[in-house]
């Protein structure tokens, strides 16, 4: 691998990397194993090759077209959206969500931001790698966009399955688990996927922004509620 390949490795890789161990750090009071985040990482990585074959599958039946508003919609939520954060629930679903250690609200961000990074770092490398041009200016715009907002989605997500784990009626967290998630992906999809160059900068941001912020407040509110406070 020469200088170059290196740098557009690094640069794909340390988004996430660096997203998921910040998350993993401020559960401060109660942090979660290394095997299972790493392994929730890993998962989130492995699913890509199924989310492909269905995505590819169902743009065949409804393919995009770029200047229809509908089309944008059914592509960004139907087919992308749904398909790519209901992968991710099943893996934190039937991977982590039944185990000991997901012992308190706050693991369940943990965890869903795990499986949302491995799923965002090789998506940044194929997508780096696969650029026929800047390659570089390709990586440092999904760094503060795209990778941003699959962390986003995992807090969302994070935050209701944590709740569900702790709950007598868990149907309704989780339903909202998936929904808040496919909800903030579908909405910053449909602004890329659209061709108006304006409602690309100004949708995009402002549903990544709103995410973000929601994210922040939810990790905050998870933290500040941890059984493992006191001790």
């Amino acid at each position: 691998m020469n200088v170059d390949a290196a740098w557009l490795v690094v640069l794909a890789v340390a988004p996430g990397i660096v997203i998921a161990g910040v998350v993993w750090w401020l559960d401060r009071f109660d942090r979660e194993p290394h095997d299972l985040v790493i392994g929730c990482f890993l998962w989130g990585a492995v699913i890509i090759v199924p989310v492909a074959v269905i995505e590819i599958g169902l743009g065949a039946i409804a393919p995009l077209n770029r200047s229809v508003f509908g089309s944008a919609v059914l592509s960004a939520f139907g087919i992308v959206a749904f398909t790519e954060e209901a992968a991710k629930y099943l893996v934190a679903r039937l991977y982590v969500y039944p185990r000991s250690d997901f012992d308190e609200p706050y693991d369940g961000i943990t965890y869903c931001v795990m499986v949302g990074m491995g799923f965002a770092t090789l998506e940044n490398l194929l997508y780096v790698f696969g650029a026929e041009s800047e390659p570089v200016g390709l990586a440092l715009v999904r760094m503060v966009t795209a990778v941003p907002a699959h962390a986003a989605n995992g807090v969302l997500m994070g935050y209701f399955l944590g709740n569900a784990k702790f709950a007598s009626r868990r149907w309704g967290y989780h339903l909202a688990a998936l929904a808040s998630a496919v909800t903030a992906h579908g909405l910053y999809d449909v602004f890329l996927f659209y061709e108006n160059p304006g409602l690309i900068t100004l949708g995009a941001l402002v549903v990544l922004g709103i995410a973000t912020w929601l994210s922040i407040r939810a990790i905050k509110q998870h933290l500040q509620t941890s059984p493992f406070r006191e001790q």
